[in-house]
C-alpha cells in the first residue's frame, strides 16, 4: 500500500501534465508585464525578484564551498547575503555574479520544465527551494516574505485544479523572465548618477580588475537571452 502511494506521488510530481491553451500562455505573459512595468505595482512584486536574487547569491556561495552566514530581505525590496570564505577567487566572483543573473536563469530553467510539461515538478521544486532558503533568513520581514511566497506555491500545488496550477506556473516563469531585466536597468540608472558604488557590478570589477560596464553587459545578456529564449519555449516556438 505504501509503495503504491509513493509511486503515485512520484508519478504526480515527475510526470507530465497537458500543455495549457495558447491564450492562457499569452494572458499570463501580459499579467507578468503588468506586474513589472508600472512602478507602483513593481514596488510590491519586486520582493519576489529580491528573493531570487539573494537566493542566487546564497546557493552559489554554498556550491563554491563558501560558508553562508545568512540572508536578509528588507521592506524596501533590497537584500543582503553574507558568506565567508576567500575574499577573492573564482568562488567569490561566481557568488557576486549570481544575484542579478539568478531570476533570469531560474526563469530559463522554469521555461524548460514547462516546455516539457513538468508543471507539478516546477511548483514542488520552487517550494523546496523556498523552504531551504527560509532556514538561512535572518530577519523577520525576510522570513515573512519567504513564508508567504512558499505558502502560495504550496496552496496552489495542493488545493487547485490542473488549469489553475498551469496558469500560476506560467505566470511565475514569465514574471522571472520579464522581472529579471528590470533590476539591471535600475542599477544602470543608479550608476549613471554615481549611485550604488557597492553594487554587484562594482564589486565584480574590483575582484576581477575589469570594467563594471562589462559585468553590466553580462547581466543584460543573460536577461535578454532568458526573456527571448525562455519566451520561445513558453510559447512553443
Amino acid at each position: 500500500m505504501q509503495f503504491t502511494q509513493v509511486t503515485n506521488v512520484w508519478n504526480e510530481v515527475f510526470g507530465t501534465q497537458p500543455d495549457p491553451s495558447p491564450w492562457l500562455v499569452a494572458a499570463t505573459a501580459l499579467i507578468a508585464l503588468v506586474a513589472v512595468v508600472p512602478h507602483p505595482i513593481w514596488r510590491l512584486t519586486r520582493n519576489a525578484i529580491t528573493i531570487a536574487h539573494e537566493g542566487g547569491h546564497g546557493l552559489v556561495a554554498l556550491l563554491t564551498g563558501r560558508r553562508l552566514d545568512g540572508i536578509r530581505l528588507h521592506s524596501d525590496t533590497s537584500g543582503l547575503t553574507v558568506s565567508r570564505g576567500k575574499p577573492r577567487g573564482l568562488g567569490m566572483v561566481l557568488t557576486a555574479a549570481a544575484g542579478y543573473s539568478a531570476p533570469s536563469l531560474l526563469g530559463i530553467l522554469g521555461a524548460l520544465l514547462l516546455a516539457g510539461g513538468h508543471i507539478t515538478a516546477l511548483l514542488w521544486g520552487a517550494t523546496a527551494l523556498l523552504i531551504a532558503m527560509l532556514v538561512m533568513i535572518r530577519n523577520a520581514y525576510g522570513a515573512l516574505t519567504v513564508i508567504l511566497t512558499g505558502a502560495a506555491f504550496l496552496l496552489v500545488s495542493w488545493l487547485t485544479t490542473a488549469a489553475v496550477q498551469a496558469a500560476f506556473a506560467y505566470l511565475v516563469v514569465w514574471f522571472l523572465l520579464v522581472g529579471g531585466l528590470r533590476p539591471v536597468f535600475e542599477l544602470q540608472g543608479k550608476r549613471r548618477h554615481g549611485g550604488a558604488p557597492q553594487s554587484d557590478a562594482d564589486q565584480l570589477a574590483r575582484l576581477t580588475h575589469t570594467p563594471a560596464a562589462l559585468w553590466m553587459l553580462l547581466f543584460y545578456a543573460i536577461g535578454l537571452i532568458g526573456l527571448f529564449g525562455g519566451g520561445r519555449w513558453l510559447l512553443g516556438l
